[in-house]
């Protein structure tokens, strides 16, 4: 398990040379022609133990994006004010992620982002600004939680590539 500081480095790392908001307007677009075609079976096999299958990690981009909403606004209305971290793996457990219909957490990740894009494009400079501090990774402007989550993106689709390529 990598610190919090590793974890942003290896994220950020994703998105190098690439803009985050064209990323981000992208993701929900390359996530249904990534699973275009397949069948739900195929998303429920997890690769390896204690990995996520493309179901799980596709309520996951879902559940993520909650988070970041709320993370979003709060920064905004609360300039400075707490964050709070989440546990993915207990939102996966009590959101049966295994079990849910990979449709429906793509259609629920699509409408969550296109609600915070429309956000994003009215925001002035002072709210990109707007910051709170994360328990675990410290001082984090909208802007910032805006390139980890688009470097977020990319990670998750590269595992879901990799797994559908196995198939």
């Amino acid at each position: 398990m990598s610190s919090p500081d590793e974890y942003k480095e290896r994220i950020l790392s994703y998105i190098q040379g690439k803009d985050p908001l064209a990323v981000q307007r992208r993701t929900p677009e390359l996530l249904a022609q990534l699973v275009e075609g397949k069948h739900e079976t195929d998303f429920q096999e997890r690769p390896e133990t204690g990995k996520w299958s493309v179901t799980e990690l596709l309520a996951h981009l879902a559940d993520a994006e909650i988070a970041a909403s709320w993370r979003y606004r709060q920064m905004i209305e609360h300039n400075g004010g707490p964050l709070s971290p989440y546990d993915q793996q207990l939102w996966n457990t009590l959101g049966s992620n295994a079990s849910r219909n990979s449709a429906d957490s793509l259609q629920l990740f699509r409408l969550l982002r296109e609600n915070n894009l429309r956000m994003f494009d009215q925001l002035t400079d002072e709210q990109w600004n707007s910051h709170g501090i994360h328990a675990e990774r410290g001082e984090m402007s909208v802007r910032d939680l805006m390139q980890q989550l688009a470097g977020h993106d990319l990670n998750h689709m590269e595992q879901i590539r990799n797994i559908l390529t196995t198939l």
